[in-house]
């Protein structure tokens, strides 16, 4: 005798970013049936007002950037200019090649339900929906985050953008206070100050990138001064935000003083804040100020409750692809898997490029780790020679027996260089293994092999 449905879906998932979006197309192929809620715009930020656009946007930056110092190698550049509009068309037209807007359509052909709304659960296996009560078997929660406006006197009066509306000006502002200095505060930092805006970035870390290498850092902070003509204020409150005429004057303490400085705009780029607030504690799911709480399969307290990406704190687009694949592998059958960030790779935008894997050489430290460290300049390699291009570095650290553990790499491809090393920590490839394989001359990974054979 058939089993009788006691639910009106299989799967509800909230949500309908990267870790979301995934999640139901799989379950929706293995034919069950899936429901997909969405408070907000299909496809997630990711799309539309984040990574798409503000990459396109730094890649226009870059793009300038390189012919307007190309006289060193006998390029005419005096005279390049840019049209912001036209700079804003061109990221428009990345964000529409994306297809976001026809997600909606494109998850519904795919045999999900879309819905339109936000969803508030009100027991464990029940929701809220524009007052229609919708129940499932099981949930995936997936409902990203929020940028983090951090209590500063008058912010709010004065008025603030963030990274969404940070994509949308149709200039660049002549001036600009950053609150953040991590990857979002750092890229933004570049692109502006590529197009001619005078750039202060502020936080409350002694350094820049904090979670990232100290070198890598102190390089970042270093060109950033030195050919951005950034002011760089590390260990720094920012106190209170007034309005002065057209301009907003930004008050911070640094060093013990008290200081205060005029700029046209502020962007908070302090972080996401989970988007929890949907009726959890109806559900029965655990959570704190960092997120909704999981153990390794991505199971909640509640059993048959899953949750994935920002919301249970991990802010990657690939990371939220990865965790959306484990949690409807983990509702789907009875063998189990358990997420592993053992080879997470990272990267910021600035120039050069900054990625890591793995554990940083302070991690490894703290953990009391015998770790062995190698260390290339790309300088070293010929192509640094051929693109005039000296700033940056590949640094790895290994047990002593060779097994890889984290790695850094500054350089102008290193977001792509950086998963040569992430397979290697991954499936525990050794330092002299990578050292010994063929690197294609002259290419930017040849500071790998070079990094690899000093450890």
């Amino acid at each position: 005798m058939a089993k009788k449905q006691t639910h009106d879906f299989d799967l509800i998932v909230i949500g309908s970013g990267a870790a979301g979006s995934i999640a139901a197309l799989i379950a929706a192929k293995a034919g069950k049936r899936v429901a997909m809620v969405e408070s907000n715009t299909f496809g997630g930020e990711s799309p539309t007002w984040s990574t798409i656009p503000s990459k396109a946007l730094l890649h226009a930056a870059n793009v300038y950037d390189a012919a307007k110092h190309g006289a060193p190698l006998g390029l005419r550049s005096a005279a390049i200019g840019y049209n912001y509009p036209s700079l804003k068309a061109w990221k428009d037209l990345a964000v529409r090649r994306t297809g976001a807007q026809k997600l909606e359509t494109h998850y519904a052909s795919q045999g999900v339900t879309v819905l339109k709304g936000a969803a508030h659960f009100i027991s464990p296996h029940e929701i809220t929906l524009n007052r229609q009560h919708l129940s499932a078997t099981h949930f995936v929660v997936a409902t990203g985050g929020t940028t983090h406006v951090p209590a500063i006197e008058g912010l709010k009066q004065t008025g603030y953008i963030t990274a969404r509306e940070a994509i949308d000006l149709i200039r660049p502002p002549k001036s600009l206070f950053i609150v953040g200095g991590g990857t979002t505060g750092c890229e933004f930092a570049e692109l502006f100050s590529t197009f001619g805006s005078k750039v202060l970035i502020a936080d409350l870390e002694p350094r820049l990138l904090p979670k990232e290498d100290t070198e890598a850092s102190s390089l970042v902070e270093e060109l950033f001064t030195t050919k951005r003509g950034m002011e760089i204020l590390g260990s720094t409150k920012v106190i209170k935000v007034t309005k002065e005429g057209a301009l907003k004057r930004v008050t911070y303490q640094r060093g013990g003083e008290t200081l205060s400085v005029k700029v046209e705009e502020v962007l908070i780029a302090t972080g996401k804040e989970p988007n929890t607030d949907i009726g959890l504690e109806n559900a029965g799911v655990a959570y704190t100020a960092d997120g909704i709480t999981v153990d390794s399969e991505l199971r909640t307290s509640a059993k048959h409750i899953y949750a994935a990406g920002t919301v249970i704190g991990h802010q990657l687009v690939h990371t939220a692809l990865y965790e959306g694949r484990i949690a409807a592998h983990n509702i789907l059958n009875r063998d189990k898997t358990n997420a592993d960030y053992t080879a997470v790779p990272r990267v910021t935008y600035v120039s050069p490029e900054l990625a890591s894997v793995g554990m940083s050489e302070a991690e490894c430290l703290k953990r009391d780790l015998p770790i062995r460290k190698g260390i290339a300049p790309i300088s070293l390699v010929s192509r640094s020679n051929i693109n005039n291009s000296r700033d940056g570095f590949v640094k790895v650290m290994a047990l002593k027996d060779g097994t890889l553990l984290g790695a850094t790499i500054m350089a102008p491809a290193a977001g792509d260089m950086i998963h040569e090393l992430t397979l290697a920590i991954q499936y525990g490839i050794r330092a002299h293994q990578v050292a010994n394989t063929l690197h294609a001359f002259p290419t930017w990974s040849e500071a790998i092999r070079i990094a690899c054979s000093r450890i």
